[in-house]
């Protein structure tokens, strides 16, 4: 467990920062839902007539007068995307940076085998996210009490569980393909987080990018979807867990062969 805590201690600042913006955004977000309560319903007749910017975005399948509608559009634009880059960064960089800050000789020269060290970062990165993913929820019902509002807590609960389940499956992913890198990976840990996000709008979109849904975890984290539906997709959730499961793999497998650059 010490490099587990180790690794959280040299990301506080981080977790902390990501956190704070993300909770308050989406908190002021959720303060500010009853001023503008009376404009809602003519703002959802009006993005669900919108035709294909409605669809890109599921706006078109829940109702902007009802809280659990205009949460679930909140959330997916906040903690959707937000959390993606969070989790993105902190996978790709959980690895890499012995090698970049030139610490990887000091940590591999410790009576620590190379899987138990992938293991415990790995472990970091993930409770990194929880904890994200904690305080969100927290704010988020936090918010809701201070305005008064009722909502649906298991719908409430679903929406925020798919966000973390997909953010959860970027980090293994960038963290595996940080076992390949020794440099840098800020802008390629973004830019596969946007990607991810473009594919699920393209799949929103049109009939032939229908298995772009199940490439991207958006597909099953998608908000505005689990509010309409009531549940995440299962079909769309497996081969998620399953691209997760392949990145962690790929750590173990490649950081256990690497020749590590002191």
């Amino acid at each position: 467990m010490t490099l587990f805590l180790h690794e959280l201690r040299r990301d506080r600042v981080k977790l902390i920062v990501w956190t704070a913006a993300i909770a308050s955004m989406l908190l002021i977000s959720i303060i500010i839902y009853p001023q503008m309560t009376a404009q809602m319903n003519e703002m959802g007749d009006m993005f669900a007539e919108m035709g294909a910017f409605s669809e890109a975005f599921n706006m078109d399948k829940v109702s902007f007068g009802e809280f659990s509608g205009y949460f679930a559009v909140e959330c997916g634009n906040v903690l959707g995307l937000g959390g993606a880059f969070f989790a993105a960064l902190m996978g790709i960089s959980a690895l890499a940076k012995e090698e970049r800050e030139r610490t990887a000789e000091f940590l591999l020269t410790h009576p620590v085998s190379r899987s138990r060290v992938v293991a415990e970062k790995l472990a970091a990165v993930l409770f990194e996210v929880l904890v994200l993913n904690l305080a969100v929820a927290a704010a988020s019902v936090i918010g809701a009490l201070a305005i008064g509002q009722d909502f649906d807590a298991k719908l409430f609960f679903t929406v925020l569980l798919g966000y973390l389940i997909m953010q959860a499956e970027i980090a293994c992913i960038m963290f595996g393909l940080s076992a390949f890198l020794s440099g840098n990976g800020i802008g390629i840990a973004l830019g596969a987080a946007f990607v991810l996000y473009f594919m699920n709008i393209l799949a929103n979109l049109t009939d032939e990018a229908e298995f772009l849904r199940y490439v991207t975890p958006f597909s099953y984290a998608d908000g505005t979807s689990i509010a309409a539906s009531g549940r995440i997709e299962v079909k769309y959730l497996i081969p998620g867990l399953a691209f997760a499961l392949i990145g962690a793999a790929a750590a173990f497998i490649k950081y256990n062969k690497k020749d590590i650059r002191a």
